[in-house]
């Protein structure tokens, strides 16, 4: 009997002594023709249930958009002419990636850690690139992170991340207006001395909303149907083109 309520007492407390409490200024994001980016605030406290621990406390927090398959290519000279000479396809890479952290990333998370749960831009793209069953697959990981990141698709913002009186925290993302419609997943890592001691994850909804979405179901449900609309439309736009040059001659 004493040992079920030792037992009983123990699942009862905490699993961590300082927990991520967290919220989100949105939880979903519609796109529309005017659609011009979005700013999302992501804000928290660090919960204790007991005194807090000597160390340097950190947190960093990470915002992934939805994966899809990736072709890259390889392009040499080839008679003084730049061709496509190889080429390899990712399963799967996110079309968005950004890490906000409280310092520089040598300075708060251990290398080791960071491999264990992929939180870093090198560290997410390698647990994609992993499944791609070639030897010679980094280089183009490389190549596609290299890439998204001159674009601002992936992105890391050391220091953004305002921590204060190792409290309070709070992050803010601006997002593309190209952005891509799916699920967005944002991850929030609490960090002592640093190792991960909690993590919390939320998502963010990104969807086409009016005309764009009726739009976008119609071409993806009635292709037939969304192809004949275009071509009514292109040749009512062109007899109306027409017309008005014919008014105005």
């Amino acid at each position: 009997m004493i040992r079920l309520l030792i037992l009983l007492f123990a699942f009862a407390l905490p699993a961590h002594a300082e927990q991520v409490v967290a919220g989100l200024s949105k939880e979903s994001i519609g796109i529309t023709a005017s659609f011009d980016g979005s700013e999302i605030l992501i804000y928290g406290a660090v919960k204790r249930y007991e005194p807090e621990p000597e160390g340097r406390l950190d947190v960093i927090v990470t915002l992934q958009g939805p994966s899809s398959p990736v072709i890259v290519r390889r392009k040499s000279r080839e008679l003084g002419v730049w061709v496509n000479t190889d080429a390899i396809e990712i399963p799967s890479a996110p079309s968005y990636y950004a890490v906000a952290t409280t310092g520089p990333r040598q300075d708060i998370l251990a290398s080791e850690v960071d491999a264990i749960y992929r939180i870093m831009i090198p560290s997410a793209m390698r647990s994609f690139s992993d499944a791609i069953e070639r030897a010679n697959a980094s280089p183009f990981a490389e190549a596609l992170q290299r890439i998204r990141i001159n674009e601002g698709f992936y992105r890391l913002k050391e220091g953004d991340v305002t921590l204060i009186e190792d409290t309070l925290f709070r992050a803010d993302f601006q997002l593309p207006a190209n952005l891509i419609e799916g699920d967005y997943l944002v991850r929030i890592f609490l960090l002592r001395q640093e190792r991960v001691i909690d993590d919390y994850s939320a998502p963010i909804k990104v969807r086409k909303v009016g005309l764009e979405r009726w739009l976008f179901m119609l071409s993806q449900d009635y292709p037939p149907l969304y192809g004949l609309l275009s071509l009514a439309i292109a040749v009512f736009a062109g007899w109306a083109a027409a017309f008005v040059f014919r008014r105005f001659r």
